[in-house]
């Protein structure tokens, strides 16, 4: 199964796929238009996230691992070194041993394969490109990183525009498009987490050829989590349910929207999309296991 992932919505299906079907038949694309360079490394949040995640060390906040300490960063920032992430001691290996291996002329793919075997991880992870494609955010307050707008600005100043260059599909990546006939996209946010992968060359052309299944991360007007109604305004999507399947109508065939979102039939839809209710919050792990399961039924059925 494939599955396309960024921000901190996905991980949370992830967590629920993983109990249900093998990791050796899970592939995640995740986003890398979230990649910055912090400190001498670079840093891969949507990566790190998904390796974290099936190696069952991520945190609660879904970023970083568990039990790390922050003696680096407190040093760091108590010399006047300004970091653009608040890094911990393990994560910042993590950041050190993909920097070194890209240094020496290892692609991003190769060193995120790399990683995933330094920590037991047997589901294939694979970065969206090899490419450096930075998100940029438009504001009223002049162009900013997207890490920068979340972080040192905390989603505050007003947006115009989100930006990802389109960027090349890996050798990697292709293959597995054509091994796989289903994809589920996760409730991650549709224009910064699932946009970009959606920038990769061929991505949309090759998911028109694929049985599509996203779920919603949003819930009658309100995003689940994140900045989803500040971007989705910004490129004129009504920030719903609806507004997610218009962004994915070329290639989508369903979209699972939250019971609450009881208004959304399928008449509001693209004509090709369906749409199925469930309950899509995933506050612990049974309501992660009980979203996978319906997705997994729905990829069955498919079959």
């Amino acid at each position: 199964m494939l599955l396309l992932s960024g921000g901190t919505g996905t991980p949370k299906l992830l967590r629920g796929l993983l109990s249900l079907c093998p990791k050796k038949q899970l592939t995640v694309i995740a986003n890398t238009g979230d990649d910055i360079w912090a400190s001498g490394n670079l840093v891969c949040p949507d990566i790190d996230t998904v390796i974290y995640t099936i190696a069952g060390v991520t945190t609660d906040r879904w970023w970083g691992i568990r039990d790390d300490t922050f003696l680096t960063h407190e040093a760091l920032v108590s010399r006047g070194h300004e970091e653009r992430l608040i890094i911990g001691e393990f994560d910042r290996a993590t950041h050190i041993f993909r920097s070194d291996l890209l240094r020496q002329g290892v692609s991003l793919t190769e060193a995120t394969l790399l990683l995933c075997a330094s920590f037991g991880v047997s589901s294939r992870v694979l970065p969206m490109t090899n490419d450096f494609v930075p998100t940029i955010i438009q504001t009223d307050e002049g162009e900013m990183h997207i890490q920068d707008f979340l972080i040192k600005h905390k989603q505050l100043p007003a947006v115009t525009q989100v930006n990802c260059e389109t960027s090349a599909m890996t050798t990697e990546v292709k293959t597995t498009l054509e091994e796989n006939d289903a994809v589920v996209i996760g409730p991650s946010n549709p224009i910064s987490s699932i946009g970009p992968i959606l920038r990769v060359n061929g991505m949309r052309e090759a998911l028109k050829d694929r049985f599509v299944v996203a779920v919603s991360p949003i819930v009658g007007t309100e995003p689940v989590s994140g900045p989803a109604r500040k971007f989705m305004e910004s490129v004129g999507l009504p920030v719903s349910s609806i507004g997610v399947a218009e962004f994915y109508s070329d290639f989508l065939d369903i979209l699972i929207v939250d019971n609450a979102d009881f208004a959304v039939s399928k008449s509001d839809l693209p004509d090709e999309v369906e749409v199925m209710h469930t309950n899509t919050i995933m506050s612990d792990r049974r309501q992660s296991n009980a979203l996978a399961a319906k997705i997994l039924q729905l990829l069955a059925q498919h079959y």
